[in-house]
């Protein structure tokens, strides 16, 4: 950030009169709510430090670090007294009266665009620091940045002073920062999900073209169990060290039978049975593992085409997390997907026999979703009896349209508790007491 933009900014900052609320929004950004519409945004990332403004969203991840905690009770509904750049300086710097204060005690917020010791800080009115986005220890910095340590100021910046340059909206400016920023991100994140929905979905492509044709397996079938029938017919003379038998099937024809290494031979008829029995329950069962697989393939399928369409950076985050330190979120199920939205966690079944698993899941006050009148994604959200936010219902319900179908247009999700959801056939069910929640699925058919 330039010093002239920063002044400008303390200036605008300046004309508000309290703060009403606080957060990190992700790892390296602070958000600052002025009024209902109004937030600035401080990115703290080392080296790439900005303001911006936008609209404020809740974010995807909740932070409760100790620096969030002391945050939100000592900044948000405080008091702005003022807001300065003080010597100078590439630093933003609140002095604030917090709501919870009593007599006239004062605290400052202080962002630091400062290159590699980028930060954000709370300190008191004795400069002693109260809690900081980044811990940082003298072998990093002469200036020491921990809890109840005297913050150092900086040294005098000796570097070439920017040319001041007129700013008539820098509002403007730092929404045009957002833009641009977003966009950029945008891509490049879009890019990466991109590219591992690819790889997943040429996994399962392979896996679904190398499976075995029901009449291959119904051959293998009926080779093996020939096999076994012309050995036990000719165990008399097979040698413990022969490796092949050559004799003639049952139709007078000749024929070598190559023998399986390790096998005792009175148990090498029984080998060829086991896989002649093997074959045929594949051959049984391989429509319906083929089904699973192709019903995968299709979901993975929708998801990049909805990350393809996404228009923002919050939307690829619901779509694709990116993954956790936390441990519960480390937590994978073989029975469905798993996602995470504001703490509440949501299943999302892949096909007709996750769906079915879901629902055997499901726990009465559980609330469950499913696209209005076309084959969907079943999507269950654990709600361990509390009340849903509104938010998450209508995050949960986008996923159900997202991993469910690829065109664009508007969709009618049911929702309702688990216990009024009654199991037909397999996946089909019926169900009362629900509500609906309309989602628009956008794609080229809608933005053109």
């Amino acid at each position: 950030m330039k010093r002239y933009e920063l002044k400008e900014i303390a200036k605008k900052l300046s004309s508000y009169k309290h703060i009403k609320g606080s957060r990190r929004v992700d790892n390296n950004t602070i958000e600052i709510i002025l009024d209902k519409d109004t937030s600035y945004f401080f990115d703290m990332t080392r080296g790439h430090s900005f303001i911006y403004k936008r609209l404020s969203k809740k974010p995807i991840q909740s932070y409760k670090a100790p620096f969030d905690n002391i945050l939100h009770s000592l900044v948000a509904y405080s008091e702005i007294i003022s807001v300065e750049v003080p010597n100078n300086d590439r630093i933003i710097r609140f002095l604030l009266a917090p709501k919870s204060s009593y007599k006239e005690k004062l605290i400052s917020l202080q962002f630091e665009f400062t290159g590699k010791n980028t930060n954000a800080i709370l300190i008191d009115s004795d400069e002693v620091i109260i809690e900081a986005l980044r811990h940082i220890d003298i072998s990093r910095s002469f200036r020491v940045v921990r809890p109840s340590i005297e913050l150092l100021p900086l040294p005098p910046y000796d570097g070439k002073i920017e040319d001041i340059q007129k700013i008539e909206d820098i509002d403007k400016v730092l929404i045009q920062n957002w833009e641009k920023y977003e966009n950029n991100r945008l891509k490049s994140i879009k890019k990466q999900k991109l590219s591992m929905l690819e790889k997943k979905i040429d996994k399962l492509s392979k896996i679904v073209n190398n499976l075995a044709d029901e009449s291959k397996l119904e051959q293998e079938t009926k080779k093996y169990q020939n096999y076994g029938n012309i050995i036990l017919a000719n165990l008399y003379q097979i040698k413990s060290y022969d490796k092949k038998l050559k004799t003639y099937d049952f139709n007078g024809d000749e024929i070598i039978i190559n023998l399986p290494k390790n096998i005792i031979t009175n148990r090498i008829a029984q080998y060829f049975f086991n896989l002649s029995k093997r074959a045929k329950n594949r051959a049984k069962n391989i429509h319906i593992e083929r089904d699973n697989l192709s019903s995968k393939l299709n979901f993975y399928q929708n998801i990049y085409h909805s990350v393809s369409q996404a228009l923002d950076v919050y939307e690829l985050e619901l779509l694709v997390p990116k993954k956790s330190k936390l441990k519960r979120k480390k937590e994978k199920l073989k029975e469905c997907e798993l996602f995470w939205i504001d703490d509440y966690k949501v299943l999302v079944g892949r096909n007709s026999q996750e769906n079915q698993k879901l629902l055997q899941l499901a726990k009465a006050n559980d609330l469950w979703m499913h696209i209005r009148d076309i084959p969907s994604s079943h999507v269950l959200i654990r709600t361990d009896k509390q009340n849903l936010p509104q938010s998450v219902i209508e995050s949960a319900s986008k996923l159900c349209v997202d991993f469910s179908v690829k065109k664009a247009g508007e969709y009618e999700v049911d929702y309702t508790k688990r216990k009024f959801v009654k199991v037909q056939e397999g996946s089909s069910v019926l169900y009362n007491k629900y509500e609906t929640i309309r989602v628009r699925k956008e794609g080229v058919e809608i933005r053109e």
